[in-house]
């Protein structure tokens, strides 16, 4: 063409090839379009579309950390095809694609899909950093041992994660009996919602090791600013109520890595999945801008 043509790349941020190479990148982001196992609202496979088309509005330089996050790279991987196979086998994928790009030395973070995606990105993490705590941020506590006759769906995604490792969930508004005397048997850290005391963000992080994995289900966020999911449950936190967490996270631990899922974008307004994109810019400038990380 004799002319410069401009276009608007199917990347997070629509950030230009220069900006987003995965040889200069310092993260990676997966788009994982998985929600077999969803058992109330689907739709979340198009949650990881929605998210990077909203990115496309976000203005680069953030103004709480005063820096342009996006100069350090970020690459938008191609979509992660679904494994139609079993839930299982879909963990495993995600697993070995996100060990892959941890080896590679790359920050990863994995955009849902249904909150099952975090079960192969949490364990690889896990294995990669050993010393990892996985922070479980849901409106729902996830530890079924099985559910709807599979133990690889999102409703025991929080369960398998503990089988393999430290877990602190935070958020929970809504749990079964069986996941009550879990969490009682077994002694994990819960942070119900609302909380009781002041003091619950320094009680979360005094329950964290040095390294965070934090995976993040859109429906601890209250219903009134995110709608768009698959389980929403009322009485959820406020947007800088998770700002204020993840922030004070980044400054006391070393995020490692995360994941965001359950936006379901055709369950609620557009406003939704630009607020789950701002959320995955801020995870990113948490981890990268922060006097820990």
């Amino acid at each position: 063409m004799s002319m410069h043509i401009p276009w608007v790349l199917a990347n997070f941020l629509a950030l230009t090839e220069d900006q987003s190479r995965l040889d200069e990148a310092r993260v990676v982001l997966i788009p994982v379009p998985y929600d077999s196992t969803t058992s109330y609202k689907s739709g979340a496979r198009y949650g990881p579309s929605a998210i990077i088309e909203a990115s496309a509005a976000l203005e680069d330089y953030d103004l709480e950390t005063g820096a342009d996050i996006s100069e350090i790279g970020i690459h938008t991987t191609p979509y992660l095809e679904p494994h139609l196979g079993s839930p299982e086998l879909m963990v495993e994928r995600i697993r070995i694609v996100v060990e892959d790009y941890l080896e590679s030395g790359k920050f990863v973070g994995v955009l849902g899909g249904e909150h099952s995606v975090t079960i192969g990105s949490a364990m690889a993490h896990q294995k990669y950093y050993p010393d990892t705590t996985v922070l479980y941020l849901d409106a729902h506590a996830d530890l079924r041992s099985e559910y709807m006759g599979t133990q690889w769906g999102h409703a025991s995604g929080a369960r398998r994660i503990h089988e393999k490792g430290p877990l602190v969930l935070a958020g929970v508004r809504s749990l079964s009996y069986e996941e009550k005397e879990y969490i009682d048997s077994n002694n994990v850290f819960c942070a119900f919602w609302p909380p009781k005391t002041d003091s619950y963000i320094a009680e979360i992080i005094n329950n964290l090791s040095k390294n965070v994995y934090v995976t993040v289900d859109l429906d601890v966020l209250d219903p009134s600013i995110m709608s768009a999911v698959g389980t929403p449950e009322p009485g959820g936190m406020d947007w800088y109520q998770m700002l204020a967490l993840l922030k004070k996270i980044s400054e006391e631990r070393n995020i490692v890595g995360f994941d965001v899922s359950e936006l379901a974008p055709n369950e609620g307004s557009a406003s939704c999945a630009y607020i789950a994109s701002k959320l995955v810019y801020k995870l990113i400038g948490y981890a990268h801008c922060s006097s820990s990380g």
